[in-house]
């Protein structure tokens, strides 16, 4: 059943405030100091830990940013870096399409933006590889426009908060009302990353509501829900394509010269035909080439 907006509200204004503040202040003292935090108001920094944040662990890309940042210090130096270079330095994030599209941005905002990071959303999301979810985050962040940046685990804090309900069980622009109406105007940024960093460490499947800073305002215990699992299984890693492709990646990121598939795959104990339909799989994305004698290397 989907919960309609119009049999829901959230508390008066005086309420929200106050559940605001607390959980402000919750994030700014119990929020990891990952380094992307020191470099909020640097949008290029906030651009690059936001497109490194798709799809990956923290905890990793706390790993790869500063080593980034230090080899690509501005938009200039990376519109001006070759893919290969990108690709070496992207280490193993993972997902290197996101790689070659920040690079693209960088090269879009170069030529069709004076050097500057747009702070607008429209502009933003025009940028490749930029959906809403990162444009808004970037907007938020770095330039404190106040708008709500809504990810998965935004949405599970909004429904458990404000419907009662699993974030599956109500529409996304019930979804979307509910975080514009919970933002602080005052602090867009940090909200928008507390939020992410409550769904991520309070709103569990089973939640911690003892140590939750907005348990006071949430429908989600008071109306009987104890938590479940989601239904969905993300598919096995181990002997999969992407696996392969990357490892194919991470091989080639360490050699300075084009590599014959033979020898890529006597490298990683690979059979050739699977070497094979990972290097075409790549190439399809623009990561890597072949030369005229067939040998591989990172795309330039």
């Amino acid at each position: 059943m989907v919960v309609g907006s119009a049999r829901r509200h959230v508390g008066c204004h005086g309420a929200r405030d106050e559940q605001q503040r607390s959980l402000l202040a919750w994030f700014r003292t119990n929020g990891p100091e990952y380094p992307w935090r020191r470099t909020e108001r640097d949008p290029y920094a906030v651009l690059v830990s936001e497109v490194m944040l798709q799809q990956t662990q923290a905890s990793r890309v706390a790993e790869a940013f500063p080593a980034f940042l230090e080899r690509f210090p501005d938009v200039r130096a990376l519109a001006a870096a070759s893919l290969a270079d990108v690709l070496r330095a992207w280490g193993g994030l993972g997902y290197s399409r996101r790689a070659a599209a920040l690079l693209e941005a960088s090269r879009s905002i170069m030529r069709d933006h004076g050097g500057e990071v747009p702070c607008d959303i429209g502009p933003l999301i025009a940028l490749p590889g930029i959906g809403p979810y990162t444009a808004a985050a970037v907007a938020s962040i770095a330039f404190r426009v106040p708008i709500a940046a809504i990810d998965t685990n935004v949405r599970n804090v909004m429904a458990r908060l404000t419907f009662g309900c699993e974030a599956a069980e109500v529409r996304e622009a019930d979804i979307a009302d509910a975080a514009a109406r919970w933002l602080p105007h005052d602090a867009p940024g940090d909200w928008n990353q507390a939020v992410m960093n409550l769904g991520r460490e309070v709103r569990r499947p089973t939640p911690r509501c003892d140590v939750c800073p907005l348990a006071g305002a949430c429908r989600f215990r008071p109306s009987g829900r104890a938590g479940r699992r989601s239904g969905r299984r993300q598919a096995a890693f181990e002997g999969s394509m992407r696996q392969a492709r990357g490892e194919v990646l991470r091989e080639l990121r360490c050699r300075d010269r084009a590599a014959t598939i033979r020898r890529i795959a006597a490298a990683l104990g690979y059979p050739v035909p699977r070497v094979d339909l990972a290097v075409d799989a790549l190439e399809r994305d623009g990561l890597v080439e072949r030369t005229d004698s067939g040998r591989v290397r990172l795309a330039r």
